[in-house]
């Protein structure tokens, strides 16, 4: 096990990564705030869902998952549609226009970060991914991970997840 000395340390770093997320946010277009962004990129990853299920993947208060969704279908990136199951309830789908917008803020952020780890290896640009992956695990982020690059998620909209302890004044 690490010594607290270690664990210190580690803290700190982890803290510092609101660097690296501020710099990734700096490359968005000002039409797409980073909590939009999050929205778009989780219909991309997990396909058409229902906004209770978006809010537990975002992890913030269905209120908050609103004001997003609505900032999207104003745009045209989004469209929510009749649940088939239940009429009360709506489905969310990336629209042509937000899969464009998909594309470009990947294009933007694989860009930065080539650019900001170009003296990076493969392998440690991987063993980092692989870390990163672990650490959420531990703290029970049990979403799935990567997809393979080019590779878009098509079908059903995924189970709902497990309740978190997770509340909108922790995350």
């Amino acid at each position: 096990m690490a010594e607290q000395a270690q664990y210190e340390e580690l803290a700190r770093q982890l803290s510092a990564v609101g660097a690296v997320k501020r710099d990734l946010a700096r490359i968005l277009p000002a039409s797409c705030p980073a909590g939009s962004a999050a929205v778009l990129a989780l219909l991309d990853r997990h396909g058409d869902m229902r906004i209770g299920q978006l809010a537990e993947l975002l992890a913030v208060d269905m209120s908050v998952t609103s004001r997003h969704v609505t900032h999207l279908a104003e745009r045209g990136w989004i469209e929510r549609s009749c649940d088939p199951a239940d009429k009360r309830s709506r489905i969310l789908r990336l629209t042509p226009a937000g899969r464009a917008v998909v594309d470009e803020l990947s294009r933007r952020s694989s860009e930065l970060l080539a650019e900001r780890l170009s003296d990076w290896t493969d392998d440690e640009v991987g063993q980092l991914i692989g870390l990163m992956t672990r650490l959420r695990a531990s703290f029970g982020d049990h979403r799935p991970g990567p997809r393979p690059v080019g590779v878009r998620a098509t079908g059903p909209a995924p189970p709902p997840l497990e309740p978190t302890t997770r509340t909108p004044a922790n995350t």
